[in-house]
């Protein structure tokens, strides 16, 4: 086997032969989550069919890293309120192509082995072993889909083919006193590694990084014969949790060579060197919140505008955003700062300032929203003052309704996280309606 520093392995061009092994994945993408730290977003969907971005779904990340990486064979697993994503799946990624041998297919939990759903991460690939039975790939693909970030997944498998490896690990370097936050890696001098921790006090450094340590970012590259046969040992282990870190990584690297990758040596093409490394997790209403704020900024680590490396979604039908009323003297001024501004929002006399606003939004006149997330089909009504929130998909906020300014207030009526956002729900404001489940 051989490999070279760890650094410089991760480093693999992107050239012929490494599309030729592109070819030869399969890629299962985890779309199961039911994501109870980011309710009430999720009262309605799975976590990753959360919006993001102005325009997206969770999902769409991960897919698009895929598909720009030429991943053209995808599997993803859904199985908790499904609806939405399924939706979403049909209308925005519909690539199947039985000449090119090509697809995203959505894969509803099948109940395989017998009424029960996925018991754990793990357990969701176990119980579709039969997917792989007709593709026969060479490597497996297994890719969470709640996190943000831009990775072009050719060169982890180029890496993870160069090194011989059974299982290579997608991971970042972050300081010791982060990583105690996450699951952590403890590799030799060649990126080999030789033990995991689940947030230890005393994370593992980095040979020749001190103060510095590899944490997993739960993306994983497998040789299909290792994938089989860890599935299949997970699966038979009393007690298991059926969960990838927590029974398969934690011990993979006894029985298999298990490498690290290196995020940070990850080169998207058309992403600026600052924005390299950039991931985030948002799996609290907090760390979606703060992942979304870094979008509006004015040089954002994480750009939707990459034309060499789009982030790829479903184009809506809506008209073009309108701005109307100009009188700034009375403070009826349709405007937006520092904002991204959905298709066919209509900001009717309101301000907009440091906001993510997707589709047909509107704001009335004298409304004013600042540091907020605002999903789609949202009403503002009249001199309503909204700050440090997320509003769910057709809320409509009455007049002179002030959020974001009294959190104690604020907690009496609405989901407050330890952060101080505000989440808004249709529920909180009691607007649910006849074609609620739950009324």
């Amino acid at each position: 086997m051989r490999v070279r520093g760890f650094v410089s392995a991760a480093r693999v061009p992107r050239i012929d032969r490494m599309n030729l092994s592109m070819r030869e994945t399969l890629a299962f993408v985890l779309a199961g989550g039911e994501g109870r730290r980011l309710f009430p977003l999720t009262e309605e969907r799975s976590k990753p069919a959360v919006y993001f971005g102005g325009r997206y779904r969770l999902i769409d990340l991960v897919l698009s890293n895929l598909v720009n990486s030429d991943v053209r064979r995808i599997k993803v697993l859904t199985q908790y309120k499904a609806t939405s994503l399924l939706q979403h799946i049909s209308r925005a990624w519909g690539m199947s192509s039985g000449l090119l041998d090509q697809y995203i297919d959505p894969v509803p939990a099948a109940m395989n082995l017998g009424k029960e759903w996925y018991r754990g991460t793990a357990d969701a690939i176990y119980q579709n072993l039969d997917l792989l039975r007709y593709t026969r790939p060479h490597d497996v693909l297994v890719f969470g889909s709640d996190h943000v970030y831009k990775m072009d997944v050719s060169q982890m498998v180029g890496f993870h083919q160069e090194s011989g490896a059974d299982l290579t690990v997608a991971t970042l370097p972050v300081p010791r006193a982060e990583a105690r936050a996450f699951g952590c890696l403890k590799v030799d001098e060649i990126g080999r590694v030789v033990a995991f921790v689940e947030k230890p006090a005393d994370p593992p450094e980095i040979p020749g990084r001190p103060g510095w340590t590899l944490v997993s970012m739960g993306n994983y590259v497998f040789r299909t014969e290792a994938l089989l046969s860890e599935l299949r040992r997970c699966a038979s282990l009393d007690g298991s949790s059926h969960d990838f870190g927590k029974d398969i990584l934690a011990s993979a690297h006894e029985r298999l060579g298990v490498f690290a990758y290196d995020f940070m040596t990850n080169v998207v093409p058309g992403e600026s060197v600052e924005s390299r490394g950039y991931w985030r997790d948002v799996g609290t209403l907090d760390s979606y919140f703060e992942a979304s704020m870094d979008l509006v900024s004015v040089t954002p680590r994480f750009s939707l505008y990459n034309a060499e490396w789009p982030v790829r979604g479903l184009p809506r039908s809506s008209g073009p955003a309108k701005f109307v009323f100009s009188d700034d003297q009375h403070g009826r001024m349709g405007a937006a700062f520092d904002s991204i501004v959905g298709a066919g929002t209509i900001l009717s006399g309101g301000r907009m300032q440091h906001t993510v606003c997707f589709n047909d939004v509107r704001l009335n006149s004298f409304s004013t929203v600042r540091d907020a997330v605002l999903f789609p089909r949202v009403t503002v009504g009249r001199r309503a003052r909204l700050r440090n929130c997320i509003i769910d998909k057709g809320v409509h906020i009455p007049e002179d309704e002030v959020i974001g300014e009294d959190l104690d207030r604020d907690r009496e009526r609405f989901t407050v996280s330890e952060g101080g956002v505000v989440a808004v729900s249709r529920r909180d404001f009691d607007q649910l309606d006849e074609f609620d489940i739950n009324l």
